[in-house]
C-alpha cells in the first residue's frame, strides 16, 4: 500500500507596515495573521526579545504548542486503543532555544510535562510506557532534529 500523502495550507499575512515598509530595523512590527480556510486566524508576531509584540503567538510558541498536541493526540488514541482511561490531560511543555551571534537560533531541546489522570483501575506502568510510543508516532517529533523528552506525572482517581 502506497503512503498516503496530506497536504497543508495556511496563509500568513504581515501586517506590521506602518506606512514605510521595511525602510528601517526600527520603523516595522513583526506582526502578523495566520489564516486557513474555515478556522479563526491566529495573531502572530515575533518573540519579544526579537521586536515582537508580547500579545501574539510567537513561531516557537507554535512549535512548541505543536509537539505538545501532537504527542497528546498520539497518546490518548494509544491509551483509549489499550484500554486506559485518560480524564484529564494537561502538558507544561518547555523548550530550549540558542541564538547565535549573528542572530541565527535553533532550538536545542524540548521537555513535555503531562499531568494526566487516570480513572481507577489503570495500569499506571503501562500508561507511562505509552509515551514512548506516544513519541515515536508524533509526526511533529519525527520532522524536527533536536531531542524531546517527556516527564509525565500520573493521578489515579
Amino acid at each position: 500500500m502506497p503512503d498516503k500523502r496530506h497536504i497543508y495550507r495556511v496563509t500568513t499575512v504581515w501586517t506590521g507596515n506602518h506606512g514605510q515598509g521595511t525602510k528601517s530595523w526600527h520603523e516595522y512590527s513583526r506582526n502578523h495573521d495566520i489564516k486557513t480556510e474555515g478556522k479563526p486566524d491566529i495573531s502572530g508576531s515575533a518573540d519579544p526579545s526579537f521586536h515582537g509584540d508580547p500579545t501574539r503567538w510567537n513561531p516557537e510558541e507554535l512549535l512548541l504548542a505543536s509537539l505538545s498536541a501532537c504527542h497528546k493526540l498520539w497518546y490518548l488514541g494509544l491509551c483509549a486503543g489499550a484500554g486506559i482511561i485518560v480524564t484529564s490531560y494537561e502538558d507544561d511543555a518547555e523548550g530550549v532555544m540558542t541564538e547565535s551571534g549573528n542572530g541565527a537560533g535553533e532550538f536545542l531541546s524540548v521537555t513535555l510535562h503531562p499531568r494526566i489522570t487516570l480513572a481507577g483501575g489503570s495500569d499506571r506502568q503501562r500508561a507511562a510506557a505509552l509515551h514512548e510510543q506516544a513519541h515515536a508516532h508524533c509526526f511533529i517529533a519525527r520532522s524536527v532534529n533536536f531531542p524531546i523528552t517527556c516527564e509525565p506525572a500520573f493521578q489515579i482517581i
